[in-house]
């Protein structure tokens, strides 16, 4: 005979037990950290892209985004130059029903496109991106040529285009210039323009997956 009590107990514990797990997942991802994996080249040859496998995976930190949390953070909830942001780029409209908002905060059945790119430019300078003489392209910031031993190659880039934003010109604030380190394969600033603050997830922290590729991702 089946105690009816007892099966409602069992209920109601696996019920509590997924209503926990849900909760902490949430608490877990907006306030702390999430994994993400790297799905193309764009971040080459910091970060790997791929299929299966293949691809890069990575801790992605949420502390910094909320500063009152962890006072004197380095962050101040302002990434700056060199950081690795994941972000919902500007053109990608994020719906606020509640399926929508349930699985950005879970992860679960997500379809909200999120990139990962490298803050170039701040807030408040003047950005340009140049060809010198024998062909390579420079980033100017306020002038002055940026040291970037990370990108892929300074010669692969894709060139500049009327309809592009190369500069010069002033990022307002409040905005970032984000671009990807393989430059002649990143779908970046240069096509979308600048990046409210607003839209970033996260900073990618460390790469703890292939075992052969586990690193920190260090500032630059």
């Amino acid at each position: 005979m089946i105690d009816r009590e007892k099966v409602k107990a069992n209920i109601k514990e696996l019920w509590d037990t997924v209503v926990f797990v849900v909760v902490a997942v949430i608490l877990i991802r907006f306030f702390i950290a999430e994994l993400r994996w790297i799905p193309s080249g764009s971040m080459l040859p910091t970060l790997v892209g791929g299929q299966g496998l293949v691809g890069d995976r990575i801790v992605v930190e949420k502390i910094s985004k909320y500063p009152n949390i962890i006072k004197n953070h380095r962050f101040e909830n302002n990434p700056k130059r060199g950081d690795i942001m994941i972000f919902y780029p500007p053109f990608v409209k994020l719906n606020t029903d509640v399926v929508s908002v349930f699985s950005r905060l879970t992860g679960f059945f997500c379809k909200d496109i999120a990139y990962i790119k490298r803050v170039i430019g701040l807030p408040g300078e003047k950005f340009e991106i140049k060809q010198e003489s024998n062909g390579a392209y420079k980033v100017y910031i306020n002038d002055k040529p940026l040291q970037e031993d990370y990108i892929l190659s300074e010669f692969d880039y894709i060139p500049c285009r009327s309809d592009m934003k190369c500069g010069p010109f002033i990022i307002p604030e409040g905005q970032y210039f984000m671009m990807g380190d393989n430059r002649g394969n990143s779908q970046d600033s240069r096509f979308w323009g600048t990046l409210p603050k607003e839209r970033f997830i996260g900073r990618a922290v460390f790469v703890f997956w292939p075992l052969n590729r586990i690193k920190i991702l260090g500032d630059k």
